[in-house]
């Protein structure tokens, strides 16, 4: 139990070094929705050593999408401009959430997005 808690300690002191320069390249707002309030660093690749290109600064909503939480269609457009930015944890995570969407706007957008061909095509098997 104690070596859980120390990595995931550790983790956590690793993300928050990089929370100032996520802040100020998000313009302090919601990297996916735009808003300005409950913001955190959500980390895209926990599995892998945090870097500025896994991480993304999320408002509370959008981080319970990023987990798995359900959505209606029309707040998940919200989302969708998300898929255009140069950061993988922003655009690919996005992608993530609206490939759950069955709607054809969602699945056109990633298609039209500029994440990388594989990720498309397993998004929209």
């Amino acid at each position: 139990m104690a070596k859980g808690y120390q990595a995931h300690k550790e983790r956590q002191e690793a993300l928050s070094t990089f929370g100032k320069a996520i802040g100020k390249r998000a313009g302090f707002a919601c990297e996916w929705c735009g808003e300005k309030e409950d913001l955190r660093v959500w980390d895209y690749r926990p599995e892998d050593e945090p870097a500025m290109e896994t991480l993304a600064l999320l408002c509370g909503r959008c981080r319970t999408l990023a987990e798995g939480g359900k959505a209606g269609s029309d707040e998940l457009r919200s989302i969708r401009n998300a898929l255009w930015s140069d950061v993988p944890a922003v655009s690919e995570g996005a992608a993530r959430v609206l490939a759950r969407c069955k709607e054809q706007w969602a699945r056109e957008a990633i298609e039209e997005s500029l994440i990388d061909e594989e990720l498309k095509s397993e998004l929209l098997r």
